[in-house]
């Protein structure tokens, strides 16, 4: 079976597009260190391919596309060499570089997902190919440069989006092989599902969108220290004792 989005010629150069934005964002990062063009293209080349060759070594599903599809690795080459001479003009395109950015996590998402499901593993599984899809890149990027990786240094939302992706993903995929989706609808749903992950980045990145830290506390309740008021000890013959002293008051 073939992957839903694949199998579109339209969806295919969109998903080229999406390898190539993601190399220009890697090598990007690479040139902000001052390394030279082979390091831009190597940077260019695990950003945008990283998450597949991960997703495939893990599936079993050898050589990976990332060193085995020609046009892909091409793609991914290009976009570093030419981050070299354009980096410029992809620094100051931050919006258009951001939906492009968004828009390469939500087509990986569904197409890591939906390739475990094809391969038999189970929804749980496929929905964490999926996430090493679309953020193992940046991860291996970010690791090769020494800095601290974006899915955790960014606060706005950027692995979540992938989850939600990746989730809707396996509720389609297990749909199709119900019978329940047929083909058309399942290349539909898919694409709805990338718009869904790119909105939702995108408005997270507008209004400020972040999850809250820790609670704020200045006070730890330990094991060992007290928490509440200590009780009375109250005997059995308390009230007994009551009474006599009563007694004793009333006759003085």
């Amino acid at each position: 079976m073939e992957v839903a989005l694949e199998s579109n010629a339209f969806f295919m150069g969109i998903e080229y597009l999406a390898i190539f934005c993601s190399g220009l964002m890697g090598g990007l990062c690479a040139v902000k260190k001052n390394y030279d063009v082979f390091a831009m293209v190597i940077t260019a080349w695990l950003t945008a391919l990283g998450g597949g060759i991960i997703r495939d070594v893990m599936l079993g599903s050898l050589p990976p596309v990332g060193i085995a599809d020609k046009g892909f690795v091409l793609t991914a080459l290009v976009s570093g060499l030419a981050v070299a001479v354009f980096h410029p003009e992809v620094d100051k395109l931050k919006w258009s570089m951001l939906t492009l950015d968004a828009l390469s996590v939500g087509l990986f998402a569904v197409n890591g997902t939906s390739k475990a499901i094809l391969m038999g593993t189970s929804g749980m599984t496929a929905a964490f190919m999926g996430m090493f899809t679309a953020l193992g890149g940046g991860l291996v990027r970010d690791m090769l440069l020494n800095d601290v990786p974006l899915v955790i240094r960014d606060k706005h939302w950027y692995a979540i989006p992938s989850a939600v992706g990746c989730i809707l993903t396996v509720l389609v995929m297990k749909g199709a092989q119900a019978g329940v989706v047929d083909f058309t609808g399942e290349v539909i749903l898919d694409s709805a599902i990338v718009v869904i992950v790119v909105a939702l980045r995108l408005l997270s990145v507008k209004f400020d969108i972040t999850f809250p830290g820790a609670m704020k506390r200045s006070e730890a309740f330990l094991p060992s220290q007290p928490k509440y008021l200590p009780r009375p000890v109250i005997h059995p013959d308390a009230g007994e004792r009551d009474t006599a002293r009563e007694e004793r008051d009333g006759r003085r």
